[in-house]
């Protein structure tokens, strides 16, 4: 599934372009391609031949939290949009629409003006869009001045924002969520509502990063040890956005139809019986959660 910075690799690459557009038309292709949807319908026009209001809207910005992208327009609406495991939004231009279009197309968007359709495509169909009204933001303060979708309402804010100083949860704040568990660390990191974005992939090499093993419990790491993991994890994410993400096949890759490169320089996850880079003992591989973990049994001691 993408996380934090294959979907944050998506946001910069819609927001070159997106912002400004005026919607001239909404199609969808699969019904499972919409879900919770608490605002308008999303085809231009429904089976009662009802105008979908959000065609002849400009979209306005391009925001993201953890692993949901949503547009903001000057209607009082947003568009979410989740990858779940497969989904991947494309700008192909017109010719490129014309010589070949994805059996796996779930749904289209085109514009008055511009060479380019937004496609979202989704081979395994996990992936939704859904228009929903905006909730103020419990972690930003009061509406209207920093509102939500109201879906994402209980998602915690991610590490971009949490380094960046955009919203008012305070690293303290984000340490005593993970610390008051009993629940293995990397369960805790996954948990979307302690803080948001982190998936299988980079909780693997943030663990290893900062020489913890997934395993341990939460409650029995200092202060200062969280914090430093917490600092591991953005440094991982950090370049694993200069590397634009992570592609281990063409489920993943960004609106121009490039994969990321970060898998090369992975240094746990994906790297079962290779060397630790760190001290060149063999990575192992633990069942966990119906999935994997990875890593280093020297550098990373349960105990």
């Amino acid at each position: 599934m993408p996380e934090l910075p294959e979907v944050e690799t998506v946001r910069r690459g819609l927001a070159l372009w997106l912002p400004g557009k005026e919607i001239s038309a909404i199609e969808i292709l699969h019904p499972r391609a919409v879900r919770r949807n608490d605002g308008p319908f999303l085809d231009s026009i429904n089976m009662r031949g009802k105008k979908n209001p959000l065609v002849g809207s400009r979209i306005l910005n391009i925001s993201r939290r953890g692993k949901f992208l949503w547009f903001t327009f000057d209607r009082p609406f947003s568009l979410v949009i989740h990858l779940g495991m497969s989904g991947q939004v494309l700008l192909p231009t017109h010719d490129e629409v014309n010589q070949r279009t994805s059996p796996h197309l779930r749904a289209r968007m085109n514009f008055v003006e511009g060479e380019r359709e937004l496609h979202f495509v989704d081979q395994r169909t996990f992936g939704y869009l859904s228009v929903e009204e905006f909730v103020s933001d419990p972690h930003k303060g009061s509406f209207p001045d920093s509102a939500i979708p109201k879906s994402i309402e209980h998602i915690a804010p991610d590490l971009i924002e949490l380094f960046s100083g955009s919203t008012s949860m305070a690293m303290d704040a984000v340490k005593k969520r993970i610390r008051v568990s009993d629940r293995a660390i990397k369960r805790v990191l996954l948990d979307q509502e302690v803080i948001s974005g982190i998936g299988n992939i980079y909780a693997d090499e943030g663990l290893w990063a900062a020489q913890i093993h997934p395993e341990r419990s939460a409650s029995s790491l200092t202060s200062q040890k969280v914090e430093r993991l917490l600092i591991c994890l953005r440094d991982v994410m950090e370049s694993a956005l200069a590397a634009g993400g992570t592609s281990f096949d063409d489920l993943y890759i960004n609106v121009n139809g490039e994969s990321g490169y970060f898998d090369v320089q992975l240094s746990a996850y994906g790297r079962e019986d290779q060397p630790c880079p760190r001290c060149g003992t063999l990575i192992q591989r633990l069942r966990f959660m119906n999935r994997s973990s990875h890593l280093c049994p020297k550098c990373q001691k349960k105990g």
